[in-house]
């Protein structure tokens, strides 16, 4: 599997990042579903890793969870998923930062540093080349960027339409692979247009070196066109995904549909006269 992150989503073209949940109906499910999204034209594949309590996530991401907790996915086994993946994509684990924490056996007296790098040391092992933590504020981000560095992987942060200067700052500092801008306020979901809250913050990311991609409620080409047009470098999309997972029909032939829509959509917002932001 390729390794970097920042060169598939800062390429010549915009990226498209898809989300599903892995296990969600069974891993081997997953399997078929990543390599239908990368035939698609993905150029990351976020592959969620599933937690009790998914604070970040809507709805249709909480119930794709829930089944893949029914089924009996674990970090080990979501790990040794990844490590069977035959893609020529990037796969980024967002999970949240107690599965990271409390991964593997501690002793008494471990540093937060030394309980985060077990996990970090696995993910990398097992192909995982970044990592996004809804749930880890930017201020107590330290030890897992040091494990990441140490083991080659990406910590890519969430901006917020809410987000102040001040932890913009810190981010700036901390990130690596892009940047994920949150699209609208509130939790992951499927929506109808794209918030102009997509624009003041590309607007407010502008110098910042490293590419920024889109997510929160894409779910048409359209979308897609619209937030390449405002500058970002790629596009993130969840709940339109799980939701063809969820119904079970045909899964799939309509990943990979839905997903050369997507692309399709970021290609035609890729106009010559408009600077993609951290290209």
């Amino acid at each position: 599997m390729s390794d970097d992150v920042r060169t598939a989503v800062s390429g010549d073209e915009p990226a498209l990042i898809p989300y599903i949940t892995a296990g969600d109906p069974s891993l081997a499910a997953t399997a078929e579903y990543v390599e239908a999204l990368a035939a698609g034209g993905a150029d990351v594949i976020e592959l969620g890793m599933p937690f009790s309590e998914p604070i970040a996530d809507g709805p249709t991401i909480q119930d794709a969870i829930q089944r893949s907790l029914e089924a009996g996915t674990t970090p080990e086994r979501y790990f040794e998923l990844v490590e069977s993946l035959d893609v020529d994509v990037p796969i980024v684990c967002m999970t949240y930062y107690n599965l990271l924490y409390q991964y593997g056996e501690s002793g008494p007296d471990e540093s937060d540093y030394e309980r985060l790098r077990r996990f970090v040391a696995r993910a990398a092992e097992a192909g995982v080349s970044g990592l996004i933590i809804p749930d880890l504020p930017v201020d107590e981000s330290d030890p897992l960027r040091r494990a990441c560095d140490e083991y080659g992987v990406d910590l890519i942060f969430i901006v917020a339409p809410t987000t102040t200067d001040e932890r913009l700052a810190k981010m700036r500092e901390q990130v690596s692979g892009f940047v994920y801008v949150q699209a609208r306020l509130g939790t992951t979901g499927a929506q109808a247009d794209v918030s102009d809250a997509t624009h003041e913050s590309l607007t407010r990311l502008a110098e910042w070196e490293v590419p920024k991609a889109v997510g929160f409620g894409v779910s048409e080409g359209q979308h897609a066109t619209e937030i390449v047009e405002a500058g970002a470098a790629g596009v993130v999309a969840g709940s339109v995904f799980v939701d063809i997972i969820a119904g079970g029909d045909d899964v799939a032939n309509r990943l990979e549909a839905k997903a050369r829509e997507l692309k399709q959509g970021a290609l035609d917002g890729a106009t010559t006269d408009t600077p993609k932001a951290g290209k």
